[in-house]
């Protein structure tokens, strides 16, 4: 049952924090983000955010360093909109899981034209 709770307030966490992002002002945060996957602890204290562009990884880093400095912004929204009794703290990470998708992607498309 723990597991499904977890699972559930994570893809709640997601969700809100993509609305969150959507409202930020940081020029360092691009356009074009996604929120891959967020990691839960057990006890809800902490949650590891995974932060995907589609210009590229170093886009997606610098984005990071933007979400990181408005961390505290985006846990107190968190706290308001998803009435959790303790907000997790969030560890922000950048991912390239987008972009070797697009990859794989084109390979997949250049094997089906080669057909």
């Amino acid at each position: 049952m723990a597991g499904f709770h977890s699972s559930r307030i994570s893809e709640d966490i997601k969700r809100e924090i993509v609305s969150i992002i959507r409202t930020l002002k940081d020029p360092r945060i691009s356009g074009m983000l996604t929120v891959v996957k967020v990691d839960v602890a057990s006890d809800l204290s902490y949650a590891k955010v995974y932060i995907s562009a589609f210009e590229g990884i170093e886009t997606a880093k610098q984005s990071v360093k933007g979400l990181t400095a408005a961390s505290g912004y985006i846990r107190r929204e968190l706290s308001n909109k998803l009435h959790l009794r303790k907000s997790p703290e969030l560890k922000f990470i950048a991912d390239d899981s987008i972009e070797k998708g697009m990859e794989l992607f084109e390979k997949l498309k250049g094997v089906k034209n080669e057909d």
